[in-house]
């Protein structure tokens, strides 16, 4: 199984954010939506909002590909929709490439590292 984590922003204006929030409401994303995103091999799928700010959490089969998803959802007409719907509420955060919208997040901690061989470093030594 993979772990990704990808960011984006929403344009910051609460009756467009409250509008974006009810689209992802329980059983409000449209069923050819969560369909192409089974189908990928995406088996959970979390988004987070702190502000105007989105955090997407996946848990992927190990075979999943970002890049034939993209192919999959080009070639399906729900899916190019719910995109454009989408594109009013959302805005790339800053340095992505054009084009492009939701960008993963580098993981840099991992508290299951941390303990590598019963080791770790002290406040006292640093």
């Amino acid at each position: 199984m993979q772990k990704h984590v990808l960011i984006l922003d929403l344009v910051d204006d609460a009756e467009l954010i409250a509008r974006y929030e009810a689209f992802h409401a329980p059983g409000a994303v449209w069923a050819e939506i969560i369909d192409s995103i089974r189908a990928a091999g995406i088996l959970a799928m979390d988004i987070y909002r702190h502000g105007s700010r989105l955090v997407m959490t996946m848990e992927t089969v190990d075979e999943f590909s970002f890049a034939a998803k993209a192919r999959a959802d080009a070639d399906n007409p729900a899916v190019q929709r719910w995109e454009a719907l989408m594109a009013q509420f959302q805005r790339p955060v800053p340095g992505t490439p054009v084009g492009e919208k939701w960008q993963r997040a580098e993981r840099i901690f991992d508290l299951a590292l941390q303990d590598v061989n019963g080791q770790h470093h002290d406040s006292e030594t640093e």
